[in-house]
């Protein structure tokens, strides 16, 4: 087979992975800036308590739901409001940590993709929570809604005056409920099974667990959605090339030797 015949090499179909070392530093480091960003807009108590009152009466005008009606549903029984508790204090993280891998292992490509996101949207509610500190639906009296948490247990949070670990004054937005509902996104955009739109029940449960835990508003959730659908629209998702198939090289034809004919030229 001639230079001219041979076919070209198809380039691979999965792009090369992303250094594994530079993504655990570049994650680890996003996350201690948004923990440190946190840590900034911890100590507006006033201004934070201002801006819930205003929400809830904002949620009231709007007439969205009330969030006592979803968690009402979770003080049915003790077993019921300790297994949201656990929701929240254990799933948020280990799901996207493990959204994150699986695509880096299996879709290197939706990885990064799914990474720019995730950055993008906590990066703007950084932003959010610094600008508009607000304490959640559990520590404001006049809902009358239960801190779950606290009664219930298991809690994640401390004393507000005494938690150094967390800022409990940045409810809006619910990066719980973003960054569940990013996971569904990039688990039904990067996969093709018929199941898949089953993901979608993470956003759900985490909604309904957030709402009924008292620990976030709805437009804590809506301004999350908003935040992670600019996003979704401004990084470019990752094209699915179909494989190349090249065409097989034709087998050039044989050119029969012509035989000279007994008793020619005689």
């Amino acid at each position: 087979m001639t230079a001219r015949t041979e076919p070209a090499e198809a380039e691979p179909d999965t792009p090369a992975r992303p250094p594994l070392v530079r993504e655990l530093l570049l994650v680890a480091g996003l996350f201690l800036v948004y923990k440190l960003g946190r840590q900034l807009a911890a100590g507006h108590t006033g201004e934070a308590f201002g801006n819930a009152r205003h929400v809830w009466d904002l949620e009231r005008w709007l007439r969205l739901p009330a969030e006592s009606a979803v968690q009402s549903l979770l003080l049915h029984g003790d077993t019921l409001v300790h297994v949201a508790n656990t929701y929240y204090a254990t799933v948020h993280f280990p799901a996207t940590a493990a959204f994150l891998v699986w695509l880096y292992l299996r879709r290197p490509a939706h990885y990064v993709w799914a990474r720019r996101v995730l950055a993008a949207v906590t990066g703007a509610a950084l932003v959010l929570h610094l600008t508009f500190p607000l304490a959640p639906p559990r520590m404001l009296r006049s809902t009358g809604l239960v801190d779950t948490a606290r009664v219930y247990g298991p809690s994640v949070y401390g004393p507000p005056k005494t938690d150094t670990l967390s800022n409990q004054f940045a409810a809006m937005p619910s990066l719980h409920f973003g960054w569940a509902l990013m996971v569904a996104v990039g688990l039904i955009v990067a996969t093709r099974s018929r199941w898949r739109w089953l993901w979608l029940l993470h956003p759900l449960l985490t909604l309904l667990v957030i709402v009924g835990t008292a620990n976030h508003y709805w437009l804590d959730v809506l301004a999350a959605t908003a935040l992670l659908g600019l996003a979704l629209a401004a990084i470019r998702l990752p094209s699915r090339r179909p494989a190349v198939r090249l065409p097989r090289p034709r087998p050039r034809p044989r050119v029969e030797e012509r035989r000279p004919l007994v008793g020619a030229g005689r």
